[in-house]
């Protein structure tokens, strides 16, 4: 059986702040009883962009971890890949609620993550060699 720890770990994180999120947003439709689009609410419109944010970038960012844990296995560095990428989705999630050095600092460490991982996943695929299996098909009469 394959079994991914580092993305595993870090979808199933991953998760959880995108629950924390939906709840946060939830809570505050329930408080202000805005139960369809933002109301003009400034706190809801910025609570929904930063669950539009996260949509935005994670999903890709865990596809660009799986493959690279795949190719080049698990490492300390991809732990600290994935926990850096977990720390900036709550720092940014923070920051949109108006802790501004969180939203910095959480979107530096998303993008970063994911420049890093998309860089090292070309590095990989363009060090791989591999020859293509070859059949010779002949074309005439039987010999």
């Amino acid at each position: 059986m394959l079994i991914l720890p580092v993305t595993l770990c870090t979808a199933g994180a991953a998760a959880v702040i995108n629950f924390w999120l939906g709840l946060r947003i939830s809570r505050l439709r329930l408080t202000e009883k805005i139960f369809v689009g933002d109301g003009g609410d400034d706190r809801l419109v910025r609570r929904m962009r930063a669950q539009l944010n996260f949509a935005e970038y994670v999903p890709l960012i865990l596809v660009l971890l799986a493959l690279v844990e795949l190719a080049a296995g698990t490492s300390i560095w991809l732990w600290g890949v994935g926990f850096a990428l977990v720390f900036g989705r709550i720092l940014h999630a923070f920051g949109m609620d108006g802790w501004g050095l969180g939203r910095r600092i959480g979107i530096a460490l998303t993008m970063l993550t994911m420049l890093g991982l998309a860089a090292y996943g070309i590095y990989i695929g363009s060090q791989y060699q591999q020859t293509a299996p070859t059949t010779v098909f002949k074309i005439g009469p039987k010999t």
